[in-house]
C-alpha cells in the first residue's frame, strides 16, 4: 500500500516519531511518503494515511487540523490512523474525553485507530511564553517517548494492510 504520513510538529519530536513510523512501514514493504502537514499534498494519490500532531495546550496543531479539513472527504474512504504526541505522563484510562477532541478527529476521518504517545520536553527549544507555561505547570523535562511502543504500533498498521510487492 502507498501511505501518506502527514505530521504537525512544533519542535521536531513529533516529526521524529513520524519518521520511525514511516520507516517501519517501509520495512514491511509499504511505500510511505512523509510530509510536514502544512506541505503535504492531497491524499488522492495514496491508499492509506497516518496523521499525527503534537498536542499543545490540549489541542492538535492547526497544520494537522487544516490537513484533515482539506482532505476530509477522501480520508473518510481510506484507511486512516491518527497519533498524538505531547503529554508527558500517561493519559487517564477512564472514560474522560481527551482534551484534543479525539472523538471528533476519529469521526471526521473515519479513523481506525488513534494512539497517544508520551512526548518530549526540551526547555532549550521553547520560546519565552512556552517556558513560562512549562514553569507554571511544573512540566518535567526529558524524552519520555516509548520507541518500542511507537514501532509496535506502526508494525500493527503495516500488518493490517497488504503491502505492495
Amino acid at each position: 500500500m502507498k501511505f501518506i504520513v502527514a505530521v504537525a510538529s512544533r519542535h521536531g519530536s513529533t516529526f521524529e516519531i513520524a519518521e520511525v513510523i514511516a520507516g517501519e512501514l517501509r520495512e514491511a514493504g509499504h511505500v510511505a511518503d512523509l510530509f510536514e502537514a502544512n506541505y503535504a499534498p492531497s491524499v488522492k494519490e495514496y491508499d492509506a494515511a497516518i496523521i499525527g500532531s503534537a498536542v499543545y495546550i490540549g489541542r492538535w496543531l492547526s497544520e494537522a487540523r487544516e490537513f484533515i479539513d482539506h482532505n476530509q472527504n477522501r480520508l473518510k474512504n481510506m484507511p486512516v490512523y491518527l497519533f498524538s504526541s505531547g503529554p508527558l505522563e500517561e493519559a487517564p484510562r477512564d472514560n474522560t474525553p481527551t482534551p484534543f477532541n479525539e472523538e471528533e478527529l476519529m469521526t471526521i476521518t473515519n479513523a481506525r485507530n488513534h494512539q497517544v504517545f508520551i512526548g518530549k520536553l526540551d526547555k532549550n527549544k521553547l520560546g519565552l511564553g512556552e517556558r513560562m507555561v512549562v514553569r507554571m505547570v511544573k512540566a518535567p523535562e526529558g524524552d519520555f517517548r516509548d520507541w518500542q511502543a511507537i514501532r509496535e504500533w506502526a508494525r500493527e498498521i503495516a500488518s493490517d494492510l497488504v503491502p505492495i510487492r
